[in-house]
């Protein structure tokens, strides 16, 4: 069952911290300029690495799980200290899974995988620190289908959407189109954003539905 947290973030809230994460990213895209990602991969991950990190560690900082024993500036922390460690690990994933590891993509590589982080890791690691469970429980598939604290599917929509879409996002690399967005990361890039987004949609209409049910059953 829901934890006593759930009552106290409201679906607008969720939608505020959202809201934030989304205007990262657009004022990176608005400085990058349109088509960035493709002729210069490299600053166009930079800016949106750069822009986008400040705005989540703040608002998953402000959201953490343990406000009276965390203050937001250990959140802060945490999650500054989780940005590297969840970089390392997509690198090392993207890399098993067949991303170029030579010299011509490490810059861009290092970009991603902090961008990476910063959807799938930063969140979680300010909201819940080293919690184990917490952990577990929010990077389950069976959050979707149990009732569960409002953070909670602030986290694994998002996550697992920027996870997916980087996933299919790579599908048409190995195809012999010769375009230039087949480039690693490009079309990673793109999928993971695209997906990021969508959990972010889903993750809302997760928690207007839980709001109604804990409503309905005040009632």
């Amino acid at each position: 069952m829901p934890g006593p947290e759930a009552t106290q973030i409201s679906a607008l809230t969720a939608a505020a911290a959202h809201a934030l994460c989304f205007a990262g990213l657009a004022v990176a895209h608005s400085l990058a300029g349109r088509g960035a990602l493709v002729s210069d991969p490299a600053l166009a991950l930079r800016l949106l690495v750069v822009c986008e990190a400040p705005v989540v560690i703040a608002a998953y900082s402000y959201l953490r799980r343990d406000a009276r024993s965390c203050s937001f500036f250990k959140a802060v922390a945490r999650g500054l200290i989780g940005l590297p460690f969840g970089a390392f690990l997509n690198a090392f994933g993207a890399i098993v899974l067949g991303a170029p590891v030579g010299f011509k993509y490490w810059m861009v590589t290092i970009y991603w995988s902090l961008l990476m982080s910063l959807f799938t890791f930063v969140p979680a690691a300010c909201v819940f620190g080293a919690s184990k469970i917490d952990w577990q429980n929010v990077l389950s598939h069976s959050i979707y289908f149990t009732p569960t604290d409002v953070e909670n599917y602030m986290i694994s929509a998002s996550c697992h959407g920027a996870v997916l879409g980087a996933w299919i996002g790579a599908w048409p690399m190995p195809l012999d189109w010769e375009r230039p967005w087949q480039e690693w990361p490009i079309c990673v890039t793109y999928g993971a954003v695209a997906g990021h987004l969508v959990g972010m949609a889903v993750s809302w209409v997760l928690i207007a539905v839980h709001k109604r049910r804990v409503r309905a059953k005040a009632d």
